[in-house]
């Protein structure tokens, strides 16, 4: 034990003392607040914005405006700013009605009647004179002119429904019923709740999100990180003494566990100011959906995902400081470490794919929750995004830290032949039985 805690102790101050490890941390920190601080930060400007044009506003009297020829609605219709979409309907009956009601569906646009030929119009389109315009082939149909569309462009849609809309209420009409009649059958409202009975897959998805991928960088940067390091104490020889006077089991231990605290100290700063910045500016977010989401986990799923991330971690730190110990140089870890990470980031993709498609109790899923070096991941997914008995929970959790016993074991004797291990890229054949009689 004193052993460990010796080595747990040294790892854990080569790490703080890191500048680059130091460096991020404050970067990250500094990044979040000024996220978290930007709504408040824009409220000001605008508000300082807005106290300026009233001044000035205040300055300007009624003589000035009408002098300069300005009327009181003509600089209430200058304050607004709307853009111009160009409608053109030739020979169409009711052509006003519908202009009115495009220009009720468009709000931040003025819809305008134009007996321009097509040439004309689209080069107003071209030129950005108009922001788009809808050409009328009849009252079922028509062309839609824009200079570069948007795939965020539902125009067309809105078009639609408008035009559905308005030829519900001519046939309404045509049959016999008045216009506010027809308006009526048009505009019945219909109500309705939902209510869930186990998880809301959109209200957990976003803190389900940043904690897998979270998990995937910390997995990814703090394993290299622990190969790199016994790779690095291989290749100067300063392991063949640790190895004589220290326990391989402690040393394996004592690297990755320093691995893990240092990771979530980092985590643990990054998050708490992240919490800490929303707190002081929650009344700027006002009622944003995914931000509410991801500041709101239920107390039992951070304590899930707390166990999952500790024993995800340890179980491929392990396989990493394993790895690291049977590279001769630095420059080997990467290729060797290959395999262990197109594993867990093929776990990765699997989990993103059934998030993505919102079918997280699939079977390969089911499959993958008990599996350890997907588990972590597969298993918090269906925790957060499905109803799962508890026992199959119990059982992947057991399953797991069997699993991190066992891989931390035999990797530490794996890091006892691996550190002697010099020149030739030892086969697995000869590290198992040097294992033996290890």
């Amino acid at each position: 034990m004193k052993q460990f805690g010796t080595i747990l102790d040294f790892e854990l101050k080569n790490y703080f003392k890191n500048r680059l490890f130091v460096g991020i941390t404050i970067f990250l920190a500094a990044v979040i607040a000024v996220i978290m601080f930007f709504p408040r930060v824009m409220s000001m400007i605008e508000d300082g914005g807005a106290k300026t044009e009233e001044s000035e506003a205040d300055g300007t009297t009624a003589e000035g405006n009408e002098a300069n020829g300005t009327t009181a609605e003509g600089s209430e219709a200058d304050g607004q700013t709307k853009g111009m979409i160009l409608l053109s309907v030739g020979d169409m009956p009711n052509a006003e009605a519908l202009r009115q009601a495009l220009n009720a569906a468009f709000l931040n646009y003025e819809v305008c009647l134009t007996d321009d030929d097509l040439d004309a119009i689209q080069k107003k389109v071209i030129a950005e004179a108009a922001a788009c315009a809808f050409v009328m082939d009849s009252p079922t149909s028509y062309t839609y002119y824009v200079n570069n569309l948007s795939i965020y462009d539902d125009n067309t849609a809105v078009v639609n429904e408008v035009l559905s809309n308005v030829n519900s209420l001519n046939a309404l009409m045509a049959a016999g019923l008045t216009a506010e009649e027809a308006e009526g059958v048009l505009s019945v409202e219909i109500s309705n709740e939902t209510v869930s009975l186990g998880k809301d897959q959109m209200q957990n998805f976003f803190y389900t999100y940043i904690m897998i991928f979270s998990l995937y960088l910390v997995i990814l940067l703090y394993g290299q990180m622990v190969a790199t390091n016994v790779a690095t104490e291989k290749s100067s020889r300063a392991m063949e003494l640790l190895v004589t006077s220290a326990k391989p089991t402690s040393m394996m231990f004592g690297k990755v566990i320093a691995s893990c605290l240092a990771g979530f100290v980092q985590l643990l700063v990054v998050f708490g100011s992240a919490i800490l910045f929303y707190n002081l500016n929650k009344e700027w977010w006002g009622d944003n959906m995914i931000v509410e989401s991801i500041f709101g986990m239920p107390m039992d799923l951070f304590v899930f995902m707390l166990i999952f991330f500790v024993l995800g971690f340890f179980i491929y730190a392990f396989l990493f400081g394993a790895i690291g110990s049977l590279a001769s140089k630095v420059e080997d870890i990467n290729t060797s470490s290959m395999p262990l990470t197109l594993l867990f980031v093929a776990g990765f993709m699997i989990v993103m794919f059934s998030m993505q498609g919102g079918d997280v109790d699939s079977l390969l899923m089911r499959i993958c929750s008990y599996v350890p070096f997907t588990s972590p991941m597969a298993m918090f997914t269906r925790i957060a995004m499905s109803t799962v008995p508890f026992y199959e929970i119990l059982l992947s959790i057991l399953i797991l830290i069997a699993s991190v016993v066992g891989v931390g074991v035999v990797s530490a004797k794996i890091y006892r032949v691996g550190v002697l291990l010099y020149g030739t890229k030892p086969k697995l054949g000869s590290i198992f039985q040097a294992m033996r009689k290890a």
